[in-house]
Formats: structure tokens, sequence, C-alpha cells
């Protein structure tokens, strides 16, 4: 039989441990409108929408890096308005231009629209950001613990 000493050792040693993974800061891509938050895992991310100009898909591809997005390729259909003419240009048969990129922001900000279909895309799951009517949409990272994220309703 095991000692009472050994039982509350290894019950004191599981209840550190859940209270290590409960309280332990977590970061968190939340993504924010005027009508919505919803949380998730931070992870790489494409941001699509439809160019209002060329009417061409646009792709924008980032990573979360030290509480920033790192935007890392941007890839489209034609060269147009807006589109940027630095970046190493990576050679694919997709059909799609793909531009090397390095830059990094704290948050992004998006006029989201149906017009343009603006989309997030993570894995192979995909969150509309439009809805009927034009709405801003805010991208950033926040550190929280296991027990906040599930008091706010978890991952999505």
């Amino acid at each position: 039989m095991m000692s009472n000493k050994f039982m509350w050792g290894i019950g004191s040693l599981a209840i550190c441990l859940l209270l290590f993974f409960l309280f332990r800061p977590v970061q968190v891509l939340v993504v924010e409108t005027e009508d919505e938050r919803m949380l998730l895992k931070p992870a790489a991310f494409t941001i699509g929408w439809v160019h209002s100009v060329e009417k061409e898909p646009w792709y924008e591809c980032y990573e979360v890096q030290n509480k920033r997005f790192h935007l890392y390729e941007t890839y489209f259909k034609t060269y147009g308005a807006g589109v940027p003419s630095d970046g190493e240009v990576i050679q694919t048969n997709d059909g799609f231009i793909h531009l090397k990129m390095d830059l990094y922001f704290p948050e992004i900000m998006i006029a989201a629209s149906a017009a343009v279909e603006t989309t997030l895309y993570i894995g192979n799951k995909e969150w509309p950001l439009y809805g009927d009517e034009r709405q801003s949409v805010r991208l950033y990272i926040e550190t929280d613990s296991f027990i906040q994220i599930i008091f706010k309703g978890g991952f999505k």
C-alpha cells in the first residue's frame, strides 16, 4: 500500500500542475469587429479579398512573431492600383504573382465588406470578415491565461 505522505505528494503535484496550466500566459489572436470578438490560437494565417479595381483575388500571408504580425508574402493575379512594387518575386506556376515580404505590424486594421469578400484563412478553415454592411475589423495579439480564455468563450 502507498503511504499517506506519498498520496498527498502526488495530489499536491497534480494540483500545482493544473494551476500552472490554467494560469500560465498564452498568446491569443483576437479578431474584433463592432459586433463580435473571436479568439483564435495564433498561427500562420492569410487574409484574402477581391481587389476593388482589378476585380481579382489578393492574399496576404502572416505569422505571429513576438506579439507582432509578420507579413511574409503577398500574392495576386495582376499588377494594378495599390500593388507593392518592392519585394522579391517568388516563382510559381499557380497563376499568381507572389512577392516575398518582410514587414511587421503591432495590429492589423481592415475595412471589410461583402463587395470585396474579405476573408480570414487559417489552415483549412475560413472566416468571412464581412457582413451586409461595411465594417472595421481589428486583429491583434493578447496575452491571457487558459482560465481567462475559457471564461471568454474559448478558442474558435
